[in-house]
């Protein structure tokens, strides 16, 4: 019996978070090694990601002071 996974369930790739973050993937296997970015999961060789993490890291990544010159 096969599972149905949502799409927004997904764990994501490093490919799949360079292509929504707009970022080079070295640049996030740098942010990792460096404890930055957004929290992921090893799973054997591989890196994944929650959705639903990533977007609550990229919400605190508001930059402060253009939003405090409103």
């Amino acid at each position: 019996m096969a599972v149905s996974v949502e799409s927004s369930d997904r764990l994501m790739t490093m490919a799949d978070l360079s292509e929504m973050l707009g970022i080079p993937v070295n640049t996030l296997y740098g942010w990792r090694c460096r404890g930055e970015g957004p929290p992921g999961y090893r799973i054997g060789r591989y890196v994944r990601y929650r959705r639903s993490a990533v977007e609550a890291w990229l919400e605190s990544q508001t930059d402060q002071q253009h939003a405090a010159g409103r």
